[in-house]
């Protein structure tokens, strides 16, 4: 290869470098429907360690609006978990709503010694995982401690504390199983089970708080 052909590579690198980071550094909540953005109380929070925490919707938490979408809450949600990959996207209505996906593993599938024997990527909204010989775990263990999650920032604020979150990262996020609707009738509906795999199992977490552990 040669020297020029170098050099060519090395200032694209740089740039799509640059570009990803300030995307990522951009990062924002959708627009609220009214001036006044909703307000996203906090669910029950999980125990550190503990399993994914879901817990019914109190009756004073109403619907958020947006302007891409209303946001009906299904179930509170707090996660303590790896990451275990993130993807972001620019494209798509979904990305109106949601600019990133985080796959998230929890109990042994948190664990350094599984996850060396798993190869894993996300694309077009989904969660992929794939192993060379023999799985880790019992595939059915791996679909259950594990899950691609659809984040949609609360806040401005929110949505720099998700933007800085990278692989191997452990994190707790707060917030709600959500269903997005549409004036048009266009909808987002988030799983409500951590069991489910396939297409719909994956959360749409409407994130009120974020935490690195």
């Amino acid at each position: 290869m040669s020297l020029r052909t170098l050099l060519i590579l090395g200032l694209l690198a740089g740039i799509a470098g640059w570009w990803f980071s300030d995307v990522r550094k951009g990062l924002r909540a959708p627009a609220a429907a009214a001036d006044l953005r909703p307000e996203c109380p906090l669910p029950a929070r999980v125990a550190a360690g503990g399993e994914p925490l879901q817990t019914d919707v109190p009756s004073g938490v109403r619907p958020f609006a947006l302007q891409a979408a209303t946001l009906t809450p299904l179930a509170g949600f707090s996660i303590d978990a790896r990451v275990l990959s993130r993807e972001d996207y620019h494209s798509g209505r979904e990305s109106d709503l949601s600019p990133l996906d985080l796959a998230l593993g929890w109990r042994r599938m948190s664990e350094d010694t599984v996850l060396d024997g798993l190869s894993i990527s996300q694309g077009s909204r989904w969660y992929h995982y794939r192993w060379r010989d023999q799985p880790p775990l019992e595939p059915s263990e791996i679909a259950h401690s594990s899950a691609n999650m659809h984040m949609i920032p609360g806040s401005d604020a929110v949505a720099r504390a998700l933007a800085e979150i990278r692989k191997d990262d452990r994190v707790r996020i707060d917030g709600w199983l959500v269903e997005a609707q549409a004036s048009d009738g266009w909808r987002w509906r988030s799983s409500t089970s951590r069991t489910d795999s396939g297409g719909g199992a994956c959360e749409v977490v409407y994130v009120c708080a974020v935490t690195r552990l």
